[in-house]
């Protein structure tokens, strides 16, 4: 199956929180490639490439959170596959 990859953008209470600790642990365990780091209007951005079945479920997780965070909308795009070796928490 070929790879595809989606840019998420979470908005909500999702800076210091632990939401990025959060995406990058499931996001490995899942075994997506990708990114994940915070942007500077309090969003969080999302880079991730893998199968559709694995999309899916990390976009499920996007829209729950970790516990002390709230999500309101999370938007996705299509994107185009990037080279990278497992999933990282980008500063």
């Amino acid at each position: 199956m070929p790879l595809i990859a989606r840019l998420y953008r979470v908005h909500g209470r999702v800076q210091g929180v632990g939401f990025r600790a959060f995406v990058e642990r499931h996001a490995s365990k899942i075994g997506l490639a990708g990114w994940v780091r915070n942007a500077d209007d309090g969003s969080v951005e999302v880079h991730a490439q893998g199968r559709t079945e694995q999309l899916n479920v990390l976009e499920g997780l996007l829209r729950t959170g970790p516990r002390w965070g709230e999500v309101r909308h999370v938007e996705v795009r299509e994107s185009s596959p990037i080279a990278a070796d497992g999933f990282t928490i980008e500063r």
